[in-house]
């Protein structure tokens, strides 16, 4: 079990921005959006490149534990505007049990629709975060499919995206899994260690989620009809928890500038 980091800077692989999505009036523009896997970790040319392309705010969605093993990173030393926003207490709360008919998936989507729940504040100040931000907003957990892709279902949603559009950009994360748990393996072990859980048996727990024996969609689909059967506005708790009408317009206005 290993309990000490040596990290190694690396390119993200889990890196899109959200442009080209359909939204209510258009087209969702490039440079409003980046969805990442860990940016702690990026090298000091990798934080160049996005700087240069216009990153303005980095939204960190990770742990407390998480930052403090690797910090900010290469990006620290650039003028990008920093807001930690963790959306789970630890690293450990976010493995989900399979569901009562032993779907990996679909236990990682009931997780989802609690983590809207519980985490409603953070998210909705992160759509405020991207309405304001004078650039680029960047938003990233570790591997840029869980926590990463609540805050992008929340954003499309706020922006009128319908949900096979939003299950669509999910389902993107499916193809780079083994290079995200290549990249991100290191980090998780030490972390995972902390909570006597080893990386490799979680890994074992949570084949399904990795073998493509189920299709990945199915989490996304949950969390979405999740929070309709349960508020039938499925931003009803970002509402609850200070997302305002004049938000998602500024959000709408500024997606299709």
């Amino acid at each position: 079990m290993t309990t000490t980091l040596d990290i190694t800077l690396s390119a993200p692989v889990n890196l899109r921005d959200l442009g080209g999505t359909p939204i209510a009036g258009g087209t969702l523009r490039d440079g409003l959006a980046i969805r990442a896997d860990d940016l702690s970790v990026i090298t000091e040319a990798d934080a160049r490149e996005l700087t240069a392309g216009g990153l303005a705010s980095v939204i960190d969605l990770r742990t407390a534990d998480e930052v403090a093993l690797t910090g900010r990173g290469p990006l620290a030393a650039h003028a990008v505007a920093y807001h930690h926003l963790p959306l789970m207490g630890s690293v450990g709360g976010g493995i989900p049990a399979a569901d009562e008919h032993g779907s990996a998936h679909a236990g990682m989507g009931e997780m989802y629709a609690l983590m809207v729940e519980t985490a409603a504040p953070q998210l909705a100040t992160a759509l405020g975060i991207i309405a304001v931000s004078p650039g680029a907003t960047a938003f990233h957990c570790a591997a840029g499919r869980d926590r990463t892709g609540v805050l992008a279902a929340m954003l499309l949603l706020a922006l009128g995206a319908a949900d096979d559009d939003i299950v669509r950009d999910y389902a993107k994360t499916d193809a780079n899994m083994g290079a995200i748990l290549t990249r991100i393996g290191p980090t998780m072990s030490v972390l995972l260690a902390k909570f006597g859980m080893d990386l490799e048996e979680v890994s074992k727990l949570n084949g399904s989620l990795l073998d493509g024996a189920e299709p990945m969609d199915v989490s996304m689909r949950i969390l979405l009809g999740r929070l309709r059967e349960r508020h039938g506005d499925p931003l009803a708790p970002l509402r609850a928890a200070g997302l305002t009408d004049a938000t998602v317009t500024q959000l709408r206005a500024k997606a299709l500038a």
